[in-house]
Order: C-alpha cells, then structure tokens, then sequence
C-alpha cells in the first residue's frame, strides 16, 4: 500500500512540474537526489555507529538492564496479561528505553524479540493479543527523550541551535504515546 502511495505522489510531481513549467528541475532533482541521499547517510553512519556503540556499553555494563528494571515497575501496570517475570517485559522495557535515548534503529532488535516473546505467550498464534497490540503504540509513538538521530542531521546542515528540539520532541512524543495508550485501552475495554 506505502508503494501506490509514493508512487501516486512522485506521479502527481511530474505531472505538476511539467504542467507548471519546471521539468527541468524535476530532471535536477531525479539526478542530484541520489548523490545528496547517499552523501547523509555516510555523514550520519558515523554518529549512528557512536551512539550504538554506547548502547552496547550500556548493556554490557548492566546500565541497560538497570534502567529496563526502573521502567518495568510501570509497565506491569500496561501489560497486566504478561506473568511476573517473563522475559517480554525486560526485552519491551529494553526497547522503550533505547528508543527513549532517539535510537530507534537500535532498538529494533529489541523489539523484535519482544513481539516473539508475547508470541510465545499467544494462544491465538494468528491474531495479536492485548499486550502484543499495547507494545507496538508505546513503541510506535516511542517517548524521545534526546533524539539523537534528528539532532544528528540537524548539526550535519549546519543548524545553529540543533538541540532546541529537545523540549518539543518531548512533548510530542510524549502526547503522542499517551494518546495512543488511552486508544488502546479505550478500544479494549470496548471490545470487551
């Protein structure tokens, strides 16, 4: 479905930079785009690899699973169907506090171990439980305490203040996970 999407929106482009005369910068940019995309990603690979780096110190030192058992203690409350200490509830408190520090393509595998443990939990293997369902709104609106990754891209274009994101980058994310909760639960307990 994403790919009818970005495929009607490039055709939409084309047909509006040749209605309105500026083919000619369609053709730059198709040209241009490529080399500026690839040039990003090795400016940015750096800091992501930094930044990965530290997660992995983090989790050998046991800072990780420090901070995962401080956001544990919560989490019971939003995913009352999973039993007292089951791994999930470490791997999703993992995943939410990496996600927290703005690196969510570290946090990937975390998460992904998460979704096969409540996996394991499922009864119904073909439909997603309630707590499968809650973990993937806390981790797709994912509260972003310092998002690195944005801060990243904003020093590489020369920002002059590339940290004044941090107050609304929390506030949004944080609105954004709490809407989603309240969603969740409203649509559960209507369901039920």
């Amino acid at each position: 479905m994403i790919n009818i999407i970005w495929a009607i929106l490039i055709i939409i482009g084309i047909i509006y930079g040749a209605i309105s005369g500026n083919i000619a910068s369609i053709n730059n940019e198709i040209f241009t785009s490529g080399k500026t995309a690839l040039n990003m990603i090795l400016e940015i690979v750096p800091v992501l690899v930094v930044w990965m780096g530290l997660m992995k110190i983090a989790e050998d030192s046991n800072l990780l699973t420090k901070i995962s058992k401080i956001i544990s203690k919560p989490l019971r409350f939003l995913f009352p169907s999973i039993p007292k200490g089951h791994k999930s509830l470490g791997l999703i408190a993992s995943n939410i506090a990496i996600n927290m520090l703005g690196l969510g393509s570290a946090a990937t595998p975390f998460g992904l171990k998460a979704m096969e443990s409540l996996q394991e939990l499922n009864e119904k293997k073909d439909t997603a439980t309630d707590a499968m369902i809650t973990f993937l709104v806390i981790n797709t609106s994912g509260v972003t305490l310092i998002p690195t990754t944005i801060i990243s891209l904003r020093i590489l274009h020369h920002s002059q203040n590339p940290y004044i994101i941090i107050p609304s980058a929390i506030l949004a994310t944080t609105f954004a996970t709490i809407s989603g909760l309240i969603f969740d639960y409203c649509y559960r307990r209507r369901k039920k």
